[in-house]
């Protein structure tokens, strides 16, 4: 009987999904928050409308550059170590001979069983070093073009979400009326993405939109009954 071919299905997006939700979170939330804060402080749509698209734009400017500056900051920490290492491979290599093994001995490994481990790394430095970077410190290779993908990602995404909430201000005429809309809105774009991020990540999708929708609410309540108390 021929055997079926073996294809394993792993999700390997999590930094660009990781973005997204800082994003679309973040977008969602905060100007929705700000934009109800203010429906009970003016008189007309088109101030909440213009401090909402600021804010927006504000917000994805800043949101994208921490994004650009933590990737960054993870790849100058990587190349830092992987020069780190390197130097011991090559000057300490007896030292991390030992590492070696104490970390292949996690897995019932003795250093006679890692002799043709480590008489292979002694080749390969490069692969020596590979190893220590995954195993020893825990740290995978940032992608070329990360930090500039993490910076469009995390601000596009601010953006979509910030609109959300703005777009009855600027379609519904009357802030008593646009509110409420603004609400439900809001809500449901957060029960959606927590359905899309949970297909994603493989939790429940129900799971995924409950949470989601319960952090957003409480959040965009906490901010909008600040805003009130301040503004009053």
């Amino acid at each position: 009987m021929p055997l079926t071919p073996h294809t394993e299905k792993h999700f390997t997006a999590s930094d660009t999904v990781r973005d997204l939700v800082i994003g679309m979170a973040d977008g969602l939330t905060v100007p929705f928050a700000l934009a109800a804060g203010l429906s009970g402080a003016v008189a007309a749509s088109r101030v909440v409308v213009v401090a909402g698209v600021a804010e927006i734009a504000a917000g994805a400017i800043a949101m994208g550059l921490g994004g650009y500056l933590a990737a960054r900051g993870d790849a100058d920490h990587y190349r830092s170590e992987r020069a780190r290492e390197h130097y011991e491979v090559r000057e300490l290599a007896h030292r991390e001979e030992d590492e070696v093994v104490q970390i292949f001995s996690h897995y019932g490994l003795d250093r006679a069983a890692c002799t043709p481990i480590l008489a292979h790394f002694r080749t390969d430095p490069d692969a020596w070093v590979d190893f220590m970077m995954r195993f020893e410190l825990g740290l995978e290779q940032p992608e070329p073009g990360r930090a500039l993908r993490s910076a469009l990602t995390i601000g596009g995404a601010y953006v979509v979400g910030g609109l959300v909430p703005l777009l009855p201000y600027m379609l519904i005429g009357g802030l008593s009326r646009a509110l409420p809309v603004s609400v439900i809105c809001t809500l449901v774009a957060l029960g959606l993405f927590g359905a899309a991020k949970a297909r994603f990540t493989g939790i429940g999708m129900g799971r995924g939109a409950l949470q989601t929708m319960l952090v957003g609410g409480i959040a965009s309540a906490a901010a909008f009954l600040l805003a009130r108390w301040i503004g009053g």
